[in-house]
């Protein structure tokens, strides 16, 4: 490996390394970018490592009034241990506390869950069940925010351009009347240190008559990006979450399925893939 290391600790520096140099990368927990070094050094000159950047907005979690925001450096396992995260997204915890191992949640970012674009990325699949939005910044101090599911434009691809970084995901609080049934189902050929085979992740809000009144639904490693399935959350609005039929469960199921395009590799064939989204997509209402 041939390149430099620059270190920004505010966020000056750090728009100043962007803007003087042209083959980077950007590193913080590393997890992935190693074995892609690994592979392929020759692409990038510099790293722009991130570990030591003092900015809250991307260092923090911060409740604001109508929003959670979550900066691109905080790692996995800061959202398992936020209590505010376990009780009002739980689905966002799950997929936390389910990455990896305690030491890679250790420094695994939610950042680099995200930029990496993998289809299979759990964190990326949670936020998107949560209606999440990406802030990105450029060398312009312009801020963007576009829903996270635009984020994603193919395996390892994204939106982002050469001198944008993503500085924070925004999630918009529930509704104070609502209860919640939010979680996050994840099929791997192993317990831990393995990809998702097949992921679902869910965040549903009801009245205190059961019926349905925002959804969320997303799915992961079964489509060339993680998939928002926008008619499987309509179908679900106004329907009882306590008498949801054989029949409604099925039709649920078979909605979710109608944006699943898997393939067949070496975790599984995608043949597997689709009876497993479609039998966990049943049990989502298993309550």
């Amino acid at each position: 490996m041939n390149f430099s290391v620059i270190s920004p600790t505010t966020h000056s520096e750090l728009i100043s390394a962007i803007q003087k140099n042209r083959q980077f990368r950007f590193g913080a927990g590393y997890t992935d970018l190693i074995p892609e070094l690994n592979k392929n050094s020759e692409a990038t000159d510099v790293i722009i490592n991130l570990s030591n950047l003092n900015d809250k907005i991307f260092t923090s979690i911060t409740r604001e009034k109508r929003f959670l925001r979550i900066g691109a450096m905080v790692t996995a396992d800061q959202i398992s241990e936020n209590f505010f995260i376990l009780k009002n997204f739980p689905v966002l915890h799950q997929a936390a506390n389910t990455l990896a191992s305690q030491q890679i949640r250790h420094v695994a970012t939610i950042g680099g869950n995200i930029c990496t674009a993998s289809p299979s990325g759990d964190l990326a699949c949670a936020l998107v069940a949560l209606k999440s939005e990406a802030e990105i910044i450029n060398v312009n101090n312009k801020h963007i925010k576009i829903p996270i599911n635009e984020f994603f434009k193919g395996p390892k691809q994204s939106v982002l351009k050469k001198q944008e970084i993503l500085r924070s995901v925004i999630i918009p609080l529930n509704e104070k009347n609502y209860k919640q049934h939010s979680g996050f189902i994840k099929v791997g050929t192993r317990r831990s240190m393995e990809c998702s085979v097949v992921s679902l992740a869910y965040h549903i809000q009801y009245d205190k008559n059961g019926l349905i009144q925002k959804s969320g639904v997303a799915i992961g490693a079964v489509a060339p990006t993680i998939k928002k399935t926008a008619k499987a959350e309509e179908f679900l609005i106004n329907k009882n979450i306590f008498s949801f039929s054989d029949m409604h469960k099925e039709e649920f199921a078979q909605l979710i399925l109608s944006y699943s395009s898997p393939i067949s590799d070496v975790r599984a064939s995608a043949w597997y893939r689709k009876e497993v989204l479609y039998n966990i997509s049943k049990g989502v209402f298993r309550l």
